[in-house]
Formats: C-alpha cells, structure tokens, sequence
C-alpha cells in the first residue's frame, strides 16, 4: 500500500517506508549510507523461496481476478448491481498484483530501485490508490445489502448510479494517495538508487499521513462494514417465518444467506491479512530503533507478502462459496482435461431466475399474521384491501398475535421485494 523500507542496515535507519530519508527543510541531514556497499545477508534459499511465494500470490492474483471480470462481463446474469462492484475489487486488486507486488519485493530483497523515477512516483501513489478502491467497493456492497435489509422496496441502484459511485471511489483514491505521488523521487547514493518519499515535514508529517491512511483504508471501512454484516446478520438468520413452507421463501432466503456469507468471508479475509502489515509500520515509526534490528527485513518480507496476499483470495473464495461463479470458472478452465463443464453449469450463467415485467404493488401481510405475502395489480385497490382483511381475520382466528417482530417483516418484505431479483444472490 506504501513504499517499502530498504532492507539493509541502511535501508532500516532510513525508517519504514522510505520516507525516512526526507528532512526538515534547512536541516544538515546527510545519509546514513555514504559508505555502506549494496551486499545481501540472505542466502540463496532464502531468495528462492521468497520468490516463490511472491510469484505465487503475483500470479494467482492477476489470473484469477481477470476471471472474475471476464465470467461477470461475459454473462448477463452476472451483471448486478453487487458485482458491479466486485468488478471494481477484481480490478484493483489485479492492478496492485502486477504493477507493484513484484516491483516492491525485488527492491526489498536488493535495496536498489531499478525502475526509474517516474515508476517511483507511480509506485507510491498507485498502491494506496487500488487499495482504497478495493476496500471501499466492499463497503458500499454491505452498504447495499443493510439498505436493502431497512428499505427492501426502494429502489436499488441503477447502472448510472453505480458508474458514478465507481468513479467517486477512484477520485477519492486518487486525492488521498497524492501526496505520495508529489513528494516522491529517486537518490542516487554510493552503490545503489533508492526510491521514497521526501515528506517536507519530515518523520512526524510523514507518520501522520500514515495513520490517516490507515484509519481511512482500514479502521473506518471495517467498522462500517462490522455494524452493517452484524444487522444484515440479525435479520437474515433471527427472523425465521414460524411455519412458513414456502420452497421459493425458503430459496430466495437461503441464497440471500450464502451471499452474505461469502461477503463476509471476504471482509474478514482482508482485515487479517492487512492487519499485521499495518501493526509493523506503527509500531516501526514509533520506535525506530527497532529498524535496525538484524530480522527486520524477514519480519516485513512477511507482513508485506501477507497483505499483498490479499489480492489473491477473492476469486478463490468466489469459487468455492458461489455455485454461480464455480460455473464460470469451469468455463473459463474448460481446457483443462479434468475439467468438465456440465449443462447445468451452462445453465446457472444463462438462465435468470426472477425479473419484474411490471408495475406491481407489494403488501405484505405480517409474518405472525401469516405465512404468505400476496402481491396484486395497482388496478386492484379494493381487492387487495378486502383480501388484506380477510388474512388478517383468518390469522387471528388461528391464534396468531397482529404483532411480528421487525427483523421477521424486514426479511419478508426483502425477499419478495419487487426490486430484488434472486440473480442478486444466488
């Protein structure tokens, strides 16, 4: 997400991001590697399994998550207001695996920027850019899904309104990572060129910028996104409908319940893997010292890889929770000789479930009141109060309350809203 920290002793006294090397303006800062010779302490081994699991993650990441946009762009089924937004976390977290995973690993394994000074700023600047957009394209989904929860028949998003979301995402992105890109340059020092960003400020404005980051990337999405999961939760799974024995009830709930699962899965998954590599560069900047330990650079080898890691578990996740996308994966694997695509897999990408073809007006009778909710023409006015009436009456003759509890009437109001198709989910 940020520049990484030179990997030597030198690299450790220049601090944790690079940034280090900036100073006060008018200060008689010098470096701290005016004779240090550009050697590595890691043995071969070391390297080669290093490399290994960063090639790894680099080629799971971009593979997969093209995967992802490809079975969401080429099926129409797949083209929700959700995935929209998927799309988004598949793209950036694909951009952040090819264009700076490998370029920060091999500059942290060597100490030596390679890539001019151009891709120095890029570099820099981009990380926190896609990150961000990742991050917050899984909080407007749980933003989604507790809207739908409290108000199931507004309207959702319309593809207009989800482009201009995107698009305020990455503008966002872009403002908060400018400063990396403005204040990032190349040194070129005995043996070596080095790549950071020279805050003008220096340690302290460069450690604030920092946990403004983190508390804007990390710490505010998740808790968001922890109170919306909680509430969806309460209500998808507290508010059974007691002897309802609707199958379409029953399946619309069951794939509304899976979804939310998977998203959660995925949210857990980026906060545990980010977690660590945030706790390092606190903790780093606050005590600098422990920049010079003599594991420093193993210790961010692996919270580095462990948050760029990330990126590849989405379309892994995907796979294996959502039978949608375990069909378009089989699609796009078909070449494979153990892979087999069955007609039922060709069904799930092509058939829809449930569209809406006209205006109707939904009422719903209250779960405790009964089990079934009756959906009639506009035209039908006092038709639908007079059988309104009659349900009622029928309920209380069988012994049931008026009353029902909110998360039961949210979930039955959800799952026959008119504006929720089952494609949504399932």
């Amino acid at each position: 997400m940020t520049s990484i920290p030179a990997v030597n002793w030198s690299g450790a006294e220049l601090g944790g991001w690079n940034e280090s090397l900036s100073s006060p303006a008018g200060s008689n800062w010098s470096s701290p590697v005016g004779n240090f010779s550009n050697q590595f302490v890691q043995p071969a081994w070391c390297l080669a399994l290093w490399s290994l699991a960063y090639g790894v993650v680099v080629a799971v990441a971009v593979f997969g998550n093209l995967v992802v946009i490809w079975i969401i762009l080429a099926h129409k089924r797949m083209r929700t207001v959700t995935n929209s937004f998927l799309v988004n976390l598949a793209f950036s977290d694909a951009s952040v695996a090819a264009f700076n995973t490998l370029v920060n690993f091999i500059y942290a394994l060597h100490g030596d920027w390679y890539f001019g000074e151009a891709y120095c700023r890029f570099q820099n600047f981009f990380p926190i850019t896609a990150v961000f957009a990742s991050i917050y394209s899984m909080t407007v989904i749980a933003v989604d899904r507790y809207m739908a929860i409290i108000d199931p028949l507004k309207p959702r998003l319309s593809a207009t309104a989800t482009k201009v979301v995107i698009a305020s995402i990455w503008i966002l992105a872009f403002l908060l990572a400018f400063p990396q890109c403005l204040f990032a340059k190349t040194q070129v020092v005995p043996g070596r060129i080095l790549c950071y960003v020279s805050w003008p400020g220096g340690m302290k404005q460069r450690f604030t910028y920092h946990i403004i980051v983190i508390a804007l990337v990390y710490c505010f999405p998740l808790l968001v996104m922890g109170i919306t999961y909680t509430i969806v939760g309460i209500t998808l799974w507290g508010g059974e409908i007691p002897g309802d024995t609707s199958d379409k009830y029953h399946e619309q709930l069951k794939a509304k319940r899976k979804v939310v699962k998977m998203m959660i899965v995925v949210v857990l998954t980026f906060a545990i893997c980010w977690l660590p590599y945030h706790i390092y560069f606190i903790l780093t900047g606050i005590y600098e010292n422990w920049n010079r330990w003599k594991y420093i650079q193993q210790i961010y080898l692996a919270t580095f890889w462990l948050a760029m890691s990330s990126t590849m578990y989405n379309p892994i996740i995907y796979c294996c929770l959502n039978k949608r996308f375990r069909a378009g994966f089989k699609r796009a694997f078909q070449w494979c000789p153990f892979i087999e695509v069955s007609s039922y897999d060709e069904l799930e990408l092509k058939t829809t479930r449930f569209h809406p073809t006209r205006q109707s007006s939904l009422y719903t009778v209250t779960r405790m009141e009964s089990s079934m909710s009756v959906v009639f023409e506009s035209g039908d006015g006092e038709s639908s109060k007079s059988m309104r009436k009659k349900g009622a009456q029928e309920a209380n003759a069988n012994g049931y309350s008026c009353r029902s509890s909110k998360a039961s009437s949210a979930v039955s109001s959800y799952i026959n809203s008119p504006y929720t198709s089952a494609d949504e989910y399932s």
